[in-house]
């Protein structure tokens, strides 16, 4: 089974990629989302995270009546100070590393060829030495930031606060097995995503080989 890490910084266009390669039948994990399960108040990290930050030293992150953390609140919180998101990153990290290995293993006796690691922090985290091959989704600087124009609770200050915090746009593009530009449309992404994971199957031997539309090194939506 092939496992693909997919990564890209904030509003490249990785989310469509990771839907589109579930249109093609290709599971995908999202750490995002196991982050998002992980702060609710039954999870099994939940009792380090009370004890990292306590109701009675943080009563603003928890709701009064139902202790359960206020995200925004609890984000910002995080956002702002280093050591605490460090804290906070050594409680989830192996968590989701757990979450990932678990569902390698379903899809395993799934009988899966190919899945994929949804991972916004790929390389800063060396995640790459855990997969088969990267693919980073990237987009011009001019798109990007019309995205993030778009959505809510996120300044123009705090944009480029999360870009100096993430390795930048071309080293990871340049550290990646496959890029994909997005900026054109859904059609052209799944074609080529389409000649990605047929390049990554003949690569794997999972298929015969055949001619592709056009160099896949590289490819532009």
């Amino acid at each position: 089974m092939i496992i693909l890490g997919l990564t890209g910084s904030i509003a490249m266009g990785k989310s469509t990629i990771g839907a589109l390669m579930n249109i093609l039948g290709i599971p995908v994990h999202e750490s995002d989302h196991s982050v998002h399960r992980l702060l609710d108040r039954n999870s099994e990290a939940r009792p380090a995270i009370a004890t990292a930050f306590p109701l009675y030293e943080y009563p603003e992150i928890y709701e009064k009546k139902t202790y359960n953390i206020k995200r925004k609140e609890f984000g910002e919180l995080i956002f702002n100070n280093e050591d605490h998101r460090n804290t906070l990153e050594n409680i989830l990290h192996p968590l989701v590393r757990e979450d990932q290995e678990d569902f390698i293993r379903k899809s395993k006796l799934k009988k899966f060829d190919i899945i994929c690691l949804d991972i916004p922090l790929l390389f800063e985290t060396n995640a790459q030495k855990r997969v088969d091959y990267t693919i980073v989704v990237s987009a011009p600087y001019l798109i990007q930031k019309q995205r993030i124009t778009n959505r809510p609770n996120i300044s123009e200050e705090k944009f480029n606060i999360i870009l100096e915090r993430q390795m930048s746009d071309s080293e990871k593009c340049a550290r990646a097995d496959y890029v994909i530009k997005t900026g054109i449309g859904h059609a052209h992404s799944m074609k080529m995503l389409k000649n990605i994971i047929h390049d990554i199957r003949v690569k794997s031997n999972l298929i015969p080989d055949h001619e592709l539309e056009k160099d896949v090194k590289t490819s532009y939506i």
